[in-house]
């Protein structure tokens, strides 16, 4: 198949599955199909076992977004087929090259549309195909044509043959969605790649080149390799007397300062807040001072340790903030806030971790974000499977800490943990109209494709 049967059949599944529809399970249907695509007729484009995870993470993605319908599940099925398709179609580009190229043919793809020479294949009409398709189709279609109208003014009961018919069809609808669907099925079969990223690629290895190891070029023109090397130490020796008094003053007020219960989530947020900027500012000092020939410096022992030293102390600052956190929410329970904090905290330790394994294995910055990236899209892809609403309900109801009817009715697809403990204790109702019921009704009287099959199988008998 060419890319203009790719464009066509994919914009004509997408109408049919939307048209007269909400946003539902049509969605994980189009994925499935794209991916369907993909598998079956570029497979011998699949020669490592990572195209094979890439396949069972766009299937799981699917099926998620299927059961939930929610953000975080599209974003994580979004991300696994565009993965997957440009590790199939490009697996020489490094892959944290695909997030900003989406956006980019996101654009392009506006213009790139009009283009028709690069995706219309290019055909030969031959006079005899010409006069084929001129005696067989378009002169008898011609003349029937003429007498049909003819014979039409002749007979009521034969123009009735022809005439009273007509199509539900709302054409401004389907008009809307044909293009939008032959938009994103354009751009994700008839991608640009700017020139410049395959010339920039060599940038983004995670192993140095052998001229590279040997280049120890100086960041500053006023300042020779000997100079910059002894003031990386004096940072980097200062900013670890400054961060160890830090920890000692974090942790005082922490565990030995009497805080009351008021202040506590205004504490809580400066304090996670000073540590997101802290591991921030920390892998901006390790990508600075250990680039190109630095890493290789038989003279940067000194600074190597201290480096190690300091991402050692930020870890300890993260495990700090971890345990705040999880003060916060023996106080007040889960939120989805706090476990993002958690989520967030754990991706900045292996982050710190992944900076350790540059520094010992001398790879380029380009490996801080090429590992860093798969870290990303594994906890975007966890967090669509997990039923995250009804984790925080069963356990702040278990703790007996944040089960106000406002919040719990908040979260997303916690109906039976909320429906039972209600049911349990009616004197913690504060509204007796319940617009969830409302809300679960609405949802089980849309169309299949409109629907997640979550609500499917929710019991409503409450």
């Amino acid at each position: 198949m060419k890319k203009l049967h790719f464009i066509l059949a994919s914009s004509l599944v997408f109408t049919l599955l939307f048209y007269n529809e909400d946003l539902g399970l049509n969605w994980a249907i189009f994925g499935m199909v794209q991916t369907a695509l993909i598998c079956y007729f570029f497979q011998e484009k699949f020669t490592s076992r990572l195209h094979l995870i890439l396949v069972v993470a766009s299937v799981l993605s699917c099926f998620a977004f299927a059961w939930y319908g929610d953000f975080s599940s599209f974003f994580a099925m979004a991300l696994s087929i565009i993965f997957l398709q440009f590790k199939t179609q490009e697996p020489k580009l490094k892959l944290v090259q695909a997030l900003p190229l989406v956006f980019i043919n996101g654009i392009a793809s506006l213009g790139r549309i009009f283009m028709f020479s690069q995706y219309l294949p290019k055909r030969k009409v031959n006079n005899g195909f010409a006069k084929k398709l001129i005696a067989y189709f378009v002169i008898p279609f011609l003349f029937l044509g003429l007498f049909l109208i003819v014979y039409s003014f002749g007979s009521d009961h034969f123009s009735s043959l022809f005439t009273g018919y007509y199509l539900d069809i709302d054409a401004w609808q389907a008009f809307v969605l044909t293009a939008l669907g032959f938009f994103i099925s354009f751009t994700f079969w008839n991608y640009w790649i700017p020139e410049v990223c395959s010339e920039k690629n060599d940038l983004l290895d995670n192993d140095f080149k052998e001229e590279a190891k040997t280049q120890n070029q100086n960041s500053f023109s006023f300042l020779d390799i000997d100079f910059e090397r002894r003031s990386g130490e004096i940072t980097l020796f200062l900013l670890n007397v400054l961060l160890l008094v830090f920890i000692a003053t974090y942790n005082y007020e922490q565990f030995f300062e009497v805080v009351k219960k008021s202040n506590l989530s205004s504490d809580t947020h400066e304090r996670v807040n000073a540590v997101i900027f802290s591991i921030i500012m920390a892998v901006g000092v390790i990508l600075f001072y250990f680039k190109g020939g630095f890493n290789f410096d038989g003279n940067a022992k000194n600074l190597k340790k201290l480096a190690k030293i300091w991402i050692l102390l930020n870890g300890i600052l993260i495990l700090c903030a971890i345990i705040k956190n999880s003060e916060y929410v023996s106080f007040f329970g889960l939120t989805y806030k706090r476990l993002g904090v958690y989520a967030f905290l754990i991706l900045a330790l292996i982050g710190l971790v992944i900076s350790f394994i540059k520094i010992t294995k001398q790879k380029t910055n380009a490996f801080l974000f090429n590992q860093m990236i798969w870290y990303f899209y594994g906890t975007i892809l966890l967090c669509s499977f997990v039923n995250w609403g009804n984790l925080i309900t069963n356990y702040n109801i278990s703790v007996n800490k944040g089960v106000e009817q406002r919040f719990l009715r908040s979260l997303n697809f916690n109906h039976k943990g909320y429906y039972d403990y209600f049911k349990l204790h009616p004197e913690d109702v504060e509204d007796k109209y319940d617009y969830k019921e409302g809300n679960v009704a609405r949802v089980q009287n849309e169309t299949i494709l409109s629907r997640s099959l979550y609500f499917e199988f929710l019991d409503t008998n409450k």
